[in-house]
């Protein structure tokens, strides 16, 4: 496993923003493989049920995030409840909602949906932080939500729960991203990570009891990759953001947009046309803009997107978050 605390030993004469940067799109490379097992389950076990099996995945980074001495009560301890019950909720719905999409939709597609989280995220900043946002961030989201309205085409074809599940995660994971800036400092990467993850293990658990299906052996080795990948990811992105401050890191989250051409195409023989690919540029733009515009303001950056790793935001966000800036 990576270690958090040691320094990593890197090639002589390797500069460590460049590493940083490297071992970021190689952590979103295994990401989109880690959505890629679970899409392969294609539909044969309830999405609770793999979000579950997930969950218990993500519970191997808790000793890696705790500090040294640090109880384990800590992941209970934090100075605004409403906030820990917040993420108690929102990671397993999200998850859920990912698993869901990736059963429905061609990958690609997916992704363009959950890669609105940034503009869920100024959205909600605006509601229920009261930032102030200018009018390029403001045209940063509406040209994401263009970007969606391109792919989808609503009207000129079906919208299923596939598109509800990815709309969900995005939601999800911006709810998480308001909530680490709302904490502030202070509070425990093991206590951000930790209601992520105990939300994921208790209510999915209760979600799949009544249709519960033991899963054959291809089916263990797909949620095994799911799970363990995505926990490899997640300690490469706090790797990462060691080596290298968060906005060199963040931007390497866009490369998974090509990885799901690439392995929809080449796993699930996806096809991609032109408005799916205008689309996405819009989206990848959208997204670039807004995080140029919060590192020139200072604002703690919204952690990186991924269906699988959403909870690995907590530990990002606790090396990156700060208090935000009132004005645009």
């Amino acid at each position: 496993m990576i270690g958090l605390r040691n320094p990593l030993r890197l090639p002589a004469g390797m500069d460590p923003v460049t590493a940083g940067v490297l071992i970021g799109f190689g952590a979103f490379a295994i990401y989109a493989v880690s959505d890629a097992c679970v899409k392969l389950i294609e539909g044969q076990l309830p999405p609770y049920e793999s979000a579950f099996f997930g969950a218990v995945f993500a519970l191997l980074l808790l000793p890696v995030l705790r500090a040294p001495g640090e109880p384990w009560r800590a992941i209970f301890a934090t100075r605004r409840r409403g906030q820990w019950w917040l993420r108690f909720f929102a990671y397993p719905v999200g998850v859920m909602g990912s698993v869901t999409a990736f059963t429905e939709l061609s990958m690609a597609e997916a992704f363009v949906l959950i890669f609105l989280m940034p503009a869920f995220v100024t959205v909600m900043s605006v509601v229920f932080i009261g930032e102030r946002v200018g009018p390029r961030r403001w045209g940063a989201v509406v040209l994401g939500f263009i970007g969606v309205l391109i792919v989808l085409r609503p009207g000129f074809r079906e919208l299923g729960i596939g598109h509800l599940g990815a709309t969900l995660a995005g939601l999800c994971g911006a709810i998480s991203v308001v909530s680490f800036r709302i904490v502030g400092g202070g509070e425990s990467r093991l206590s951000l990570f930790g209601s992520g993850t105990l939300g994921g293990v208790t209510l999915c658990f209760i979600a799949m009891l009544p249709a519960f299906r033991w899963p054959d052996a291809m089916q263990w080795a797909l949620l095994a990759g799911y799970g363990l990948l995505a926990a490899l990811a997640n300690l490469m992105m706090m790797a990462a953001t060691r080596l290298a401050p968060a906005a060199a890191v963040s931007p390497t989250q866009y490369s998974q947009m090509i990885w799901a051409i690439v392995l929809g195409y080449l796993i699930f023989g996806d096809g991609v046309d032109l408005p799916m690919l205008a689309g996405m540029v819009l989206i990848v733009g959208s997204g670039l803009l807004t995080l140029a515009r919060e590192r020139q303001r200072g604002v703690s950056l919204p952690p990186p997107v991924s269906a699988s790793g959403a909870q690995a935001a907590a530990a990002i966000a606790a090396e990156t978050r700060g208090e935000p800036p009132k004005d645009a």
